[in-house]
């Protein structure tokens, strides 16, 4: 199962320069990985926690939104490695990660 998220402009989570905070993008990322992995838990599993993400910045987003998608690439019973994308308004990819899950 996929998951999806979104951030609007806030000028609180922008740097002095007027583009949206990296680390903002990240915990976009970090939630809407967590809900995929969430969602393609083994049966019996409580929750998972992020052991691992990597994140490579491509773009800035310097006015509208930021959507991530998330899809799994490996749930297994211990760790589940999911990849998030990042868009902005116009779809240009602005951020790819790679984050590993584990199970609880």
């Amino acid at each position: 199962m996929h998951a999806q998220g979104s951030h609007s402009e806030d000028e609180t989570l922008c740097t002095l320069g007027g583009v949206l905070h990296g680390g903002t993008l990240m915990a976009l990322a970090d939630a809407t990985g967590a809900v995929c992995a969430f969602l393609n838990l083994p049966e019996g599993a409580q929750g998972t926690t992020t052991v691992e993400s990597k994140t490579n910045f491509l773009r800035a987003v310097r006015s509208g939104h930021a959507t991530a998608t998330a899809k799994p690439l490996h749930a297994g019973r211990k760790l589940i490695v999911v990849e998030t994308e990042i868009h902005d308004d116009e779809g240009r990819l602005v951020a790819k990660v790679t984050q590993t899950q584990a199970v609880l």
